[in-house]
């Protein structure tokens, strides 16, 4: 039987509307809730990042080893077999690169010490007491050096008419980008900086987690530093305003920078039915000792996770999952990208591969009344338009309605957002390969300081996430042809709802339009409206790569065609408002039909997001002068996007399109720039 346009259109604006007028509907049965509940413990993750928190875990060093075996020692302990927990190492030298990405150095230092000599003698800080006072990857050495205080030290504003050649320098700035100018270019013998921003003067005994992330050619020259907390720092400054002479001896010992590795410890639970197909738990378990929630929560929260699932599954009171589940413990960015250069199989659906989903637990065990933050779930960007959206949606209200409480937990009520993409972690090396991932987590003011500590994590808040993460990924892992049949509804009602959005943004871009020479402005909003479409479309499609069956794929078509209906409506309606802003029909051409097209389709070279720290090295300089001019342009997500959206099929023009239908119009010569630097430079072709 086959529908009529009438039919369907009363379908379209019918059947959204009755979804999402009905109350919360939770996708995961309560029998499978409920023995996550009861199995899963904020408490013993707990346990863990108190553990973890007690190595200072720099990417590359020995005490992350230890923290990596700590972790592999706590799976294999659970029943995971040699062949389901291991680690995977990556050499890390300063000088490898994994595919744009230099490795970091090894590094291993055994004490470090700052002192005062004049006026007087003083001891300021030392390592390994407090592990953030030395600036890692800082190298051995033994120096006195008068002090001199150059402001944030970062710029090359902040040396002129001082003389730091042969002394130590005073900043506020991030202790690497002080020490490449003071001491590399300057001839300073060390740096010492203390954090001096808006949460310094709150908390003016908090310590910065700074730095050194020596270039290659800075290995043999990189000297060492040390961080101060605001309250050290500002006694120093106001002694040498005050014409004292200053002068400190920093005392710095063990090997340094060294050749080493990078670990990934991996615990695998292999699929049932379809074990070549894999659903990844990612978190980076490196960071300075404490550093508890950032990242201690998220891998404690993994842990908890894998070896619950893995006591489960052997006890037989949960179902093995259909597909396969990955947990990686990884060096931020680095070693995840290290991983990712080993494994070209780990791509996405729409390159061909298996890797159908992932979700990155970043800071999840953050107490939400001792930090008055909430927790995040960020969506995949347009480039991977994803159901899984739509599940972790839904599992995080269905969380939202349960009582998770721990005998030392705290009583805050769940307070959460599902935010749109933003970037910063693994996620992004997921992303970049067309596979759907999200980020869990929070912010706060402890970010990447010495107050990021145990007692400030909560186990609520860590079950509380570790319910929504192995729900989402443990549900999808098994979806039947009926619950195949509820998310297609549910992500079709998410869809009209988005699509609906859409045209709210197309109107407002309207009302700043100038319709008196052209039509700009409503192919702009027209633009808007077609990739939404498209978006809203391919995530409620995506559903078949957890769902096979004839029913589902019926379904979504069915749907899909209601939200084709939707777009022609709002469409006209666009067209109708921008007629009665002024816009005449003499001007009026297709949205595609712009004379500055360019029909050149690049390809992409590498694989993993492009480092910023290789751009800025290797650019041939006219193109590295264009790039840092157009940085507002390109700012914040967008120049990641633009990499997303090279695919091998998409035009340049259609690259254009894509990118600012996402986050507003961009000019066709930026993108067109851009696209022919990444050739220029050996990171892209045309096909």
């Amino acid at each position: 039987m086959k529908f009529s346009k009438f039919i369907l259109s009363i379908l379209f604006f019918t059947i959204p509307a009755v979804l999402n007028a009905q109350p919360y509907q939770q996708l995961l049965d309560n029998p499978t809730k409920d023995l996550l509940h009861e199995a899963l413990s904020g408490e013993t993750a707990k346990e863990y990042v108190i553990d973890i928190s007690r190595w200072h875990r720099i990417q590359g060093s020995r005490e992350y080893r230890m923290a990596g075996e700590y972790v592999l020692e706590k799976l294999r302990n659970a029943g995971f077999s040699e062949n389901e927990a291991y680690v995977e190492s990556f050499k890390s030298d300063g000088k490898i690169v994994y595919q744009t990405w230099q490795s970091p150095s090894g590094w291993d230092i055994e004490s470090a010490e700052l002192r005062m000599i004049e006026p007087y003698d003083e001891r300021i800080c030392g390592f390994p007491e407090i592990a953030m006072s030395l600036i890692t990857y800082s190298n051995p050495g033994d120096e006195t050096g008068e002090l001199v205080y150059v402001g944030s030290g970062t710029s090359e504003s902040d040396y002129e008419g001082k003389d730091v050649r042969g002394k130590a320098v005073l900043a506020t700035g991030y202790g690497g980008s002080v020490h490449r100018l003071a001491v590399l270019k300057y001839g300073a013998k060390f740096v010492v900086c203390y954090l001096d921003d808006e949460r310094a003067m709150e908390y003016p005994d908090m310590l910065a987690y700074t730095g050194m992330w020596p270039r290659t050619n800075e290995l043999e020259d990189t000297k060492f530093g040390f961080n101060l907390t605001r309250r050290q720092g500002e006694k120093l400054r106001k002694l040498i305003e005050t014409g004292a002479k200053v002068v400190v001896k920093g005392t710095v010992q063990g090997i340094g920078l060294e050749p080493y590795f990078m670990d990934v410890p991996v615990a695998v639970i292999p699929g049932s039915e379809k074990p070549d197909e894999i659903l990844v738990f990612c978190g980076h378990l490196d960071h300075p000792k404490e550093s508890a929630n950032d990242n201690a929560s998220g891998s404690a929260a993994m842990l908890d996770m894998a070896i619950t699932m893995k006591k489960l599954i052997n006890e037989g009171r949960i179902e093995r999952p259909k597909r396969t589940l990955h947990f990686l413990w990884v060096p931020e960015f680095y070693g995840m990208m290290a991983y990712c250069d080993a494994h070209p199989e780990m791509k996405g659906p729409a390159y061909g591969g298996k890797y159908l989903a992932n979700i990155n637990l970043d800071m999840v065990g953050e107490n939400l009344e001792l930090l008055h933050t909430r927790a995040g779930y960020t969506r995949t960007p347009m480039s991977i338009p994803s159901v899984l959206n739509d599940v972790v949606e839904n599992m995080a209200e269905m969380v939202s309605k349960m009582d998770i409480r721990t005998p030392r937990g705290s009583l805050s009520v769940f307070n959460y957002s599902i935010n749109p993409y933003s970037g910063g972690s693994d996620h992004n090396i997921f992303i970049d390969r067309k596979i759907p991932a999200m980020m869990s987590g929070h912010g706060d003011y402890t970010h990447h300081t010495s107050e990021d500590t145990p007692d400030k994590v909560d186990p609520v808040e860590i079950e509380r996430a570790e319910m929504i993460c192995l729900s989402s990924l443990y549900y999808l892992a098994n979806l039947d042809d009926d619950q195949a049949v509820d998310l297609t509804y549910l992500a079709a009602g998410n869809a009209a709802k988005h699509l609906g959005q859409s045209a709210r943004r197309a109107k407002e871009l309207l009302k700043t339009a100038d319709f008196q020479y052209n039509n700009i402005a409503w192919i702009e909003a027209q633009n808007i409206l077609d990739h939404e479409l498209e978006w809203a479309k391919e995530a409620v499609r995506s559903i078949i790569h957890f769902n096979k069956g004839a029913g589902t794929a019926e379904l979504i078509d069915m749907l899909c065609g209601q939200l084709n209906i939707q777009h022609e409506v709002l469409s006209k309606s666009i067209k109708q408002r921008a007629y009665s802003l002024g816009m005449k029909k003499g001007y009026l051409m297709e949205p595609n039909a712009n004379a500055n097209t360019d029909e050149r389709i690049p390809i992409r070279l590498t694989r993993g997001p492009i480092d910023g720290s290789f751009m800025n090295e290797n650019l041939k300089a006219a193109d590295l002068e264009w790039l840092n001019a157009n940085r507002s342009a390109l700012r914040g997500n967008r120049q990641f996007e633009l990499h997303n959206f090279i695919d091998g099929k998409k035009t340049v023009t259609e690259i254009r399109n894509a990118l600012s239908a996402e986050y507003g119009p961009v000019v066709h010569d930026v993108v067109r720039n851009y696209i022919e630097l990444l050739v220029n430079n050996g990171l892209a072709r045309w096909k």
